[in-house]
């Protein structure tokens, strides 16, 4: 048992160290590597499973008769890695920021479900640990180029489709949190993994929407006279 504890607490302790050294709540670290490399960290840690779906698949009796192999992503619901490369960095961060909001709301939602007051900390550890996350997502905002010029878009969630309809099932809606929960997991690494294909500097980008070619446009008379104006360099490799 002591040793089942340690298995489930240590993670949890890497994680809440590692966000304790995030910049408190609205404030933000200005240097862009060292940001880039605490989201690319971050990532990599709420990828793992041990965090939110395993200890959710045994405590809700999912563990047994082979209905674990049934807690796999439902197609569509988090957007697939190649469509997240396919974007420009505004529009990621926007996507990311929009997708972790829907999992926060699904977090609240699957607590009714949670019994164990052990299992709820986790749950809200993880909630607490996503809010940091988004932080530091908008501050990662305010450090690409026209930022200052940007409007607030409305937010877009390309290769997401909405949330199950509540059901009354009780299997199935525990089924339904473990479908969401391994699809989270998995989008958390297609999101680190986007992250490490980031240049060295936040001016540079690999693909440019739409979106950035507007704020673009405003400055291209100040960026041809410094001899600096951004070229695209193809397709994010598959």
């Amino acid at each position: 048992m002591r040793a089942q504890l340690m298995r489930r607490t240590l993670p949890s302790l890497v994680l809440g160290l590692l966000f304790l050294s995030t910049p408190a709540m609205g404030s933000c670290l200005d240097k862009y590597q060292e940001l880039l490399a605490q989201l690319q960290k971050q990532a990599d840690i709420m990828q793992r499973t041990s965090l939110l779906l395993d200890p959710y698949i045994q405590s809700q009796g999912l563990d047994k008769d082979g209905l674990k192999e049934h807690c796999r992503e439902r197609p569509g619901a988090f957007p697939s890695r190649d469509a997240l490369q396919g974007l420009g960095r505004w529009e990621f961060l926007r996507t990311l920021d929009t997708t972790l909001g829907r999992v926060l709301h699904r977090l609240t939602a699957l607590q009714r479900d949670i019994p164990k007051a052990q299992d709820l900390e986790t749950l809200n550890r993880a909630k607490q640990n996503i809010r940091g996350f988004k932080n530091n997502i908008h501050c990662m905002a305010q450090l690409l180029p026209g930022s200052s010029e940007t409007t607030e878009p409305t937010p877009t969630d390309p290769g997401t489709s909405p949330s199950p309809t509540p059901t009354s099932d009780t299997f199935q809606r525990r089924l339904e949190g473990c479908r969401f929960l391994h699809g989270y997991h998995r989008f958390m690494h297609s999101v680190g993994q986007v992250f490490r294909e980031w240049g060295e500097s936040p001016s540079r980008s690999r693909r440019h929407s739409p979106h950035q070619g507007l704020w673009k446009g405003t400055r291209r008379m100040q960026l041809s006279r410094k001899n600096k104006r951004l070229l695209p360099r193809g397709q994010l490799p598959r």
